[in-house]
């Protein structure tokens, strides 16, 4: 039976996490923790399948940076960040420390926590052999997703439904992908507006560290497809 741990100071927040992991995964073992010395104390001596983690607790800014760094230390948990604090910001700090994932509050509807928090848990199960995917030594993946995509040696900061929709995309650069073949990665949100908003969030991470990036060709009316620079 997985065990998940839900680090929130906020009581409502904490306990409608709580619903939803439940909602979506019943039978699943929830423990709450408020505090800093109480969650620590627990991951100590509980082995959590998953945390779920607010980086700010009490008057502590930054306290679920040092939480990362504990649980990083004994067992390499995977993390989900819920956080108040701006994505814009915070993703790449949080993805530094190995962070899975990184959701803002206010950001994200019940079906995005429940998708994130369900496919990283499948992703620990699982636990297929790691196998890093590389073209021309530009583009690195991890298919367990705990690392992010490296961009000729810079990381990419990418949510997970974005990361699985590179995969896909790379998988089959040269071919288009079409709309329908994407809606299959996502799982939610299955609209072409939704898949474009994706594309374009990668299209801007990507751009962050290569300004000239331009892999990423829309097909109109039909989807998208991978060029490889030396294709193009």
């Amino acid at each position: 039976m997985a065990k998940v741990a839900v680090i929130e100071d906020d009581l409502p927040t904490s306990n409608q996490l709580r619903a939803w992991i439940e909602s979506a995964r019943p039978g699943i073992v929830v423990d709450q923790w408020f505090s800093r010395d109480d969650a620590e104390a627990a991951i100590a001596r509980e082995r959590y399948d998953l945390v779920v983690l607010d980086i700010e607790l009490g008057r502590e800014r930054h306290a679920g940076v040092a939480i990362i760094n504990a649980i990083n230390k004994r067992h390499a948990t995977p993390v989900l960040v819920v956080s108040a604090m701006p994505a814009t910001i915070y993703r790449s700090i949080m993805k530094a420390l190995d962070a899975w994932d990184y959701l803002q509050k206010a950001t994200f509807e019940e079906a995005d926590f429940i998708e994130t928090f369900l496919e990283i848990l499948r992703s620990v199960k699982d636990k297929p052999e790691p196998v890093s995917v590389v073209a021309s030594d530009e583009l690195s993946m991890d298919p367990l997703r705990q690392r992010t995509p490296t961009w000729r040696g810079h990381r990419i900061n990418l949510p997970l439904t974005a990361q699985r929709i590179l995969a896909a995309l790379f998988a089959r650069r040269g071919q288009v992908v079409s709309y329908d073949e994407l809606f299959e990665v996502v799982k939610s949100g299955r609209n072409r507006d939704n898949i474009r908003k994706h594309v374009s969030t990668i299209r801007d991470a990507f751009r962050e560290i290569d300004p000239s990036f331009a892999c990423i060709e829309n097909i109109p009316m039909r989807g998208f497809r991978w060029a490889d620079t030396e294709s193009r």
